[in-house]
């Protein structure tokens, strides 16, 4: 079977799921809605994981030769950002996530096949570099869902807000996932924790980047765009978090701070990676 059927088939897996949550989640009135995910649709969506899971090992890291570019940097990272709301749902009830990531992930699915990348150096493979890069990848994928989870926290807060102003006599319960969601505050120390293990594993992207570089080159890390852009990102999540401790940042500021952190952390490897391969078409 050609790679572009299992990787379309692995899309329209994803796509179909999110029409399922959109449906029974975001749109089913909230008596007839399920509480967290049933027992076929968690399997459903690990058999998903698996086989795309599959498809970027033997592409990405256990290829004889290395080749990653934006779209395998798009899939690896809507892939681990699923896994993780996977393993999250085991604890917490997150229902209302899934319309936002599996779109995502259905759309990243097939990219790799479409891209294939460049090919990177004979010594790209190496040990050390695959960590550096599934360092990065976990930093991408925990801010991937951070953002996602500002976003589902924002909408919250704006129909508390609109339930408020009603006043007593017209207020309107909340409707759909948002009466199923955890109540805000326990939304907001979920998210922070997210943000903090992404900065710890962004923080470790860096520091191996500085040694590989180091090893490969014989000279410290280059200052480039890529550089600047990670080291921007990595000091916007460090005044959000120093934020966060001293002056207690939450709401709007957070979601701020989160995004350009996060437009930024893309400015450092997706989007030039992007321009190098799709529109100079050269690595």
């Amino acid at each position: 079977m050609p790679d572009i059927v299992i990787h379309l088939f692995v899309s329209a897996a994803y796509a179909a799921l999110a029409w399922h949550f959109w449906n029974t989640r975001w749109r089913a009135p909230r008596a007839e809605a399920p509480g967290g995910l049933a027992g076929w649709e968690r399997l459903t969506l690990l058999a998903t994981l698996a086989l795309q899971g599959w498809l970027l090992a033997r592409d990405v890291f256990l290829a004889p030769q290395l080749r990653f570019g934006f779209a395998q940097a798009l899939a690896v990272t809507l892939w681990l950002g699923v896994v993780i709301y996977w393993i999250e749902s085991l604890f917490l009830r997150l229902d209302g996530f899934e319309p936002l990531i599996l779109p995502l992930a259905a759309l990243a699915a097939p990219l790799p096949a479409v891209f294939p990348g460049l090919a990177s150096p004979a010594l790209a493979a190496s040990v050390e570099f695959k960590l550096h890069l599934l360092l990065a990848m976990c930093a991408y994928s925990l801010f991937t869902i951070a953002i996602l989870h500002a976003m589902l926290m924002t909408l919250l807060e704006r129909r508390l807000h609109r339930v408020r102003e009603l006043g007593r006599e017209r207020r309107e319960p909340l409707e759909g996932m948002l009466a199923r969601l955890p109540p805000l505050l326990t939304l907001e120390r979920l998210l922070f924790r997210l943000i903090a293990a992404a900065f710890v594993f962004l923080t470790l992207t860096l520091a191996t980047g500085i040694v590989f570089s180091e090893t490969l080159f014989g000279h410290a890390l280059t200052f480039n765009h890529k550089t600047l852009f990670a080291l921007l990102s990595w000091a916007t999540f460090a005044a959000l978090l120093a934020g966060r401790h001293l002056y207690g940042w939450r709401g709007r500021t957070a979601l701020r701070w989160t995004l350009t952190g996060f437009v930024m952390l893309l400015f450092a490897y997706v989007g030039s990676r992007f321009v190098l391969e799709v529109i100079l078409a050269r690595g």
